[in-house]
């Protein structure tokens, strides 16, 4: 599992490492001591799941404010999304930036959101499933 910061390192891209065979591919998607060693050190407690029919559906940007604001780590199950994480954190020196970044189910990479951020999304292709933990 490779975890890569983006323009704003508290977000982060986890590519997660397939093992194929000719019967297809087997993927850790979600390790916490890997994490952990990271900084994504959080204790997800929900999963949650969103399908969208029409490529074009937007979801987001939704956000919790403290003491109830969760970080989500996004993986898409089927078909693809631009996932936008916008930092709402007034004391960051990244408030009000944002990252915006491809996720598909052909590759696997997950986004790590953390607390203090807006999240969304939007389909880019039809029939798309999106799975995401949440802390």
């Amino acid at each position: 599992m490779q975890v890569i910061d983006t323009e704003i390192p508290a977000v982060k891209r986890v590519i997660p490492k397939r093992h194929g065979d000719d019967r297809g591919w087997f993927s850790e998607v979600y390790r916490a001591d890997l994490l952990a060693e990271h900084g994504i050190a959080n204790a997800f407690v929900q999963d949650n799941q969103s399908f969208s029919a029409p490529a074009g559906t937007i979801r987001g940007l939704h956000f919790q404010v403290a003491p109830n604001a969760q970080a989500k780590l996004v993986r898409v199950l089927a078909g693809a999304i631009l996932d936008v994480a916008v930092d709402l954190r007034s004391d960051s020196p990244s408030y009000g930036r944002h990252v915006a970044v491809r996720l598909d189910a052909t590759g696997g990479e997950q986004l790590f959101v953390p607390a203090g951020f807006a999240h969304g999304f939007c389909t880019l292709e039809p029939d798309t499933m999106v799975a995401y933990k949440v802390d």
